[in-house]
């Protein structure tokens, strides 16, 4: 039996969600819903694109809905969703706050329905391997994470328009807090963060750049960086380390990696292990699957959710550990404060 597919947001991620429903036999697309109409690729010909969520949701009654609109809508979407009998997928980040998040995670408890959440690096088989050598030379660790892009054009309308509700260290670094608790299964405990609004075209209250550090129970600490706009640096804005008293793990980039190139957010081009006193090993992730792959992936893995009856709450639990922790950042950015969580 297919799972009837309703779904709402057609930017970068949710056109690549749509795409990987039509190519795989378990989903049967019944929906489509935006803002607007716009060019569908040849994959979702023969769609037809409506605006009203609520209505479609009504009417179509699918199985399950992707949530792939802006930050701001999707605790709202996705327990209407519940609500409504359907499972969800929802983009990171999961809500605009902790308190909308724990609401999306009791929903799932009371409808009994599954929430996936759009952790794409989860599905990462070079992140996956990553995780599994950070972990094995113990911790307690270092991490030394980034991704800054150097965007233009339309890149930096995106940007412009996510910024509008979330700042970059949010809606980039719930993948990378989730990386680091993922790494020390331990508990961050205070947060510091930073940032600075380095454009007019971005709204006063809002910035463009910041990182932040957090510290975790087990002595473990780290920072992410993130920037989005023409005037950053392309000087080493892929930083993806992580290192402990016995070495270090990292991911390295082709010099030629764009920074506003979408598969160069997931894509690597070697891990290097460093043990002390042994010659360091490099892992060639040249057969790495790109970012549709991913995407195709991601929506197999919400088909088994469903078909296999997955636990999902420790998926669910950690999305609102990870995004407290970037929200965290943000509360500290606008208060020049650090924040004990």
């Amino acid at each position: 039996m297919t799972i009837r597919v309703l779904v709402v947001g057609l930017g970068n991620m949710g056109r690549s969600h749509a795409v990987a429903y039509a190519s795989n036999p378990e989903f049967e697309i019944v929906g489509l819903v935006n803002r607007s109409v716009i060019e569908l690729p040849p994959e979702l010909a023969g769609h037809t694109i409506t605006t009203d969520y609520h209505a479609a949701l009504a009417v179509l009654k699918p199985d399950l809905v992707c949530v792939a609109t802006y930050s701001d809508s999707h605790a709202d979407y996705a327990v209407a969703a519940m609500q409504a009998g359907a499972h969800v997928f929802v983009e990171k980040p999961l809500a605009t706050s902790v308190e909308d998040a724990r609401r999306v995670a009791e929903a799932s408890r009371i409808t009994g329905r599954k929430v996936v959440i759009g952790y794409i690096l989860r599905h990462h088989p070079s992140w996956i391997r990553l995780i599994e050598e950070a972990r094995d030379l113990g911790g307690p660790y270092v991490f030394r994470l980034n991704l800054n892009q150097q965007s233009s054009g339309p890149t930096w309308e995106v940007h412009k328009r996510l910024m509008e509700t979330t700042s970059p260290i949010v809606d980039c670094g719930v993948h990378y807090v989730d990386v680091m608790c993922q790494i020390t299964d331990s508990k961050p405990i205070e947060v510091r963060g930073m940032g600075l609004r380095l454009s007019d075209e971005v709204a006063p209250s809002m910035y463009n750049y910041g990182h932040f550090q957090v510290l975790f129970e087990d002595g473990s600490c780290g920072w992410y960086e993130a920037g989005w706009g023409p005037m950053m640096s392309d000087t080493a804005f892929f930083v993806k380390d992580v290192i402990s008293p016995r070495g270090a793990v990292s991911i390295r980039m082709a010099e030629d990696a764009r920074s506003d190139d979408i598969d160069t957010h997931t894509k690597t081009s070697l891990i290097r292990v460093h043990r002390v006193g042994q010659p360091d090993e490099d892992l060639s992730m040249a057969d790495e699957p790109g970012h549709q792959e991913l995407c195709d992936r991601e929506q197999a893995f919400v088909a088994r959710a469903i078909r296999d009856d997955l636990d999902l709450s420790r998926h669910m639990q950690d999305a609102v550990s990870s995004l407290a922790v970037c929200l965290a950042a943000d509360e500290s950015v606008r208060s020049g404060q650090p924040v004990r969580l």
